[in-house]
């Protein structure tokens, strides 16, 4: 027992020192920020939608810049184009000492024309050509000068028609959801009242879910708190967002001066999350998730894209140098498929004996057809067989008859 306590008094009697400054790698943070705010930011949108939907202005109020001029300022064209353009408009933005390379990706002439059959196919030839161009820069052997032009996100813009998603929607973006982060909004949302939105909003998310669209959904993880997974919540709550832009400052009937549209019966205010959902579509886009576009943008469309491509090359991994064999996974995976292969015998089976079965009805059903002709035929061969035989009865019976004269019977007993 005294062992014991002594063992104690010493454990006790143990100096701690203390450093004088904080060292650790919960620094690195700091040191990734620094290093991140120096080199600078890039990010990569591009807007999707008919004309008259209010995309240049919806991106000019987005980054309160004038990055995509006015309709009326760009000098017109002498001939007409017949085919989507893709226009690149990039700008260095700044806020806090933080530098962003902008680049906005404009597709006039979408949606513009009579046959709009293949008029997502220029948009998804620029997506792929810009992955195909960072492909090229990362198989070279000078990859000092790396310059990212992937398009991060795709804004839709869809028509305030209440109804649902039309064809040239669906078709859009059962093409390119695989290619680029699909961010669907609904245009001119001041055109509806809020229960025509809120109808609008269901139908157009039950037409994605019917066709197996992938479009740009918030995520969290364990790392997140409470509050970034409440907001994550409600920014899925919102989407697709139906939103209102306006680069002009209106004043209000209690005298501010806000962005937004007047109106004979109010003001449609631009920066008010009660009169539309422009705040949350720029929060997720460049306040909360900038940064997770991205990365999706890399480590999923890219590498999918990646992989397809560089296998219709011709070349092939190997990753059986490296493999592990996992006994149970293995198992599992055989069990799979055996039940795989037996479920096919089964449907090949039942599909033969389902032609068997029709084969067989078909050959009763005109033997069938077959026997009620020839019962027919014996049954009319045997009537006009009764009735030739009744003829010469009739006739034998005629023939056999005596042809001998009438004679007269006389009265009495007596016989001479």
């Amino acid at each position: 027992m005294s062992t014991i306590n002594d063992n104690t008094a010493k454990a006790t009697n143990v100096v701690k020192k203390k450093l004088n400054g904080y060292v650790g790698f919960a620094n690195l943070p700091n040191q990734v920020h620094r290093k991140s705010v120096k080199k600078g930011f890039h990010f990569v949108v591009m807007a999707v939608g008919e004309s008259g939907l209010g995309k240049s202005t919806l991106v000019n109020t987005m980054f309160n810049s004038r990055l995509i001029p006015e309709k009326e300022e760009v000098p017109p064209s002498t001939e007409t184009p017949q085919t989507v353009a893709i226009q690149n408009i990039s700008a260095d933005i700044q806020e806090n000492g933080v530098k962003l390379r902008l680049t906005v990706v404009d597709t006039p002439g979408f949606g513009d024309f009579v046959n709009n059959e293949e008029s997502w196919k220029p948009i998804l030839m620029d997506i792929e050509s810009r992955f195909d161009s960072y492909l090229a820069q990362e198989t070279r052997a000078n990859r000092t000068k790396f310059v990212d032009n992937r398009v991060h996100a795709c804004i839709y813009f869809i028509a305030p028609t209440g109804h649902s998603l039309r064809a040239i929607d669906i078709e859009f973006m059962k093409k390119l959801h695989t290619k680029v982060n699909l961010i669907p909004v609904i245009a001119k949302a001041d055109t509806m009242t809020e229960d025509e939105i809120d109808a609008f909003k269901a139908r157009i998310l039950a037409d994605i879910a019917h066709h197996n669209i992938q479009i740009f959904r918030p995520t969290s993880d364990s790392f997140d708190d409470p509050e970034t997974v409440a907001e994550n919540r409600e920014i899925l709550s919102k989407m697709p967002f139906a939103v209102v832009g306006s680069e002009k400052e209106v004043q209000t009937p209690d005298g501010r001066m806000v962005r937004g549209r007047k109106y004979p019966w109010g003001v449609i205010e631009v920066d008010n999350e009660e009169h539309n959902d422009f705040v949350k579509l720029r929060q997720m886009l460049i306040r909360t998730h900038m940064e997770e576009l991205k990365e999706y943008t890399n480590l999923t469309l890219y590498e999918n894209y990646r992989t397809a491509k560089l296998l219709s090359l011709g070349k092939v991994q190997d990753d059986s140098v490296f493999r592990e064999y996992n006994p149970v996974v293995q198992m599992e995976e055989e069990k799979r498929l055996h039940e795989t292969k037996l479920q096919k015998m089964e449907a090949e089976m039942n599909t033969v004996f389902q032609q068997k079965v029709q084969e067989k009805e078909q050959k009763l059903k005109q033997s069938e057809e077959e026997l009620y002709a020839r019962h027919k035929e014996m049954k009319l061969a045997l009537e006009k067989q009764r009735q030739d035989l009744e003829e010469k009865k009739k006739r034998l019976e005629t023939s056999l008859r005596p042809n001998t004269p009438d004679r007269k019977v006389k009265k009495g007993f007596g016989f001479k």
